[in-house]
């Protein structure tokens, strides 16, 4: 079987991780035996993807930026989305050479992880036709959002957990105007554990990828890595 090391990082800056992520991308696509998932929270921050547009920003910059929200135009699909607190990050670098060739297979995997995790609290997850994510009544409490290079996989999903999620008034979150957003906790009543979350994400992963996660390392500091 697989193993694919799993990075706990805590809260971090979000350029922090993005350098972290290239680090283990160049890894990944140099020697060709390693894979890896980053788990992470964000500080306030909101992400721009290669296909997205300023229109979907409803404040402005420079009030955002006064409210310590950042706003970055970074490298992945999609458009634009909200990341922070309360919201479990995962970052795959994983070497789909090894798996499966096949983006689309990957994409639709990650899906089935929020999906199998979310049915362990009692939460009916969706995919919409079309579209990329994870849904709960036509609201979105997953978004995924990547990039493949060399058949090398960076950035990842967005699980809503107990994210203030009036932090997406100042979007269009992935520019799709019709769909609002939820988060576990908002579909539970605030009745889950962030933690039993976590676990539950971990087992899913590791069955559908069909891998097993070796946690090596945890730390907020991303130099120690």
């Amino acid at each position: 079987m697989k193993t694919i090391e799993l990075i706990e990082s805590g809260i971090t800056d979000y350029h922090d991780v993005w350098e972290f992520q290239k680090k283990l991308f160049n890894q990944v696509v140099e020697k060709r035996s390693q894979n890896f998932l980053i788990l992470t929270e964000h500080k306030p921050v909101i992400t721009i993807g290669k296909t997205g547009s300023l229109k979907n920003l409803l404040t402005e910059p420079s009030h955002l930026i006064s409210k310590s929200i950042d706003i970055i135009e970074i490298d992945r699909g999609g458009d634009i989305t909200f990341h922070g607190p309360g919201q479990l990050i995962g970052y795959p670098i994983l070497d789909l050479s090894q798996f499966r060739k096949d983006v689309h297979w990957y994409l639709r995997n990650i899906e089935e992880v929020i999906i199998q995790t979310l049915k362990d609290f009692r939460i009916q997850g969706d995919r919409i036709p079309g579209l990329t994510g994870v849904w709960v009544k036509k609201k979105k409490i997953c978004a995924i959002g990547v990039k493949v290079s060399r058949w090398v996989t960076m950035h990842g999903f967005a699980l809503n957990i107990s994210t203030n999620l009036d932090y997406f008034n100042h979007i269009i979150p992935c520019g799709i105007s019709d769909h609002g957003v939820t988060s576990v906790f908002e579909e539970t009543g605030n009745n889950v554990d962030q933690k039993d979350v976590i676990r539950s994400l971990y087992r899913y992963f590791g069955e559908i990828f069909r891998v097993q996660l070796i946690k090596k390392r945890q730390s907020t500091d991303l130099s120690v890595f």
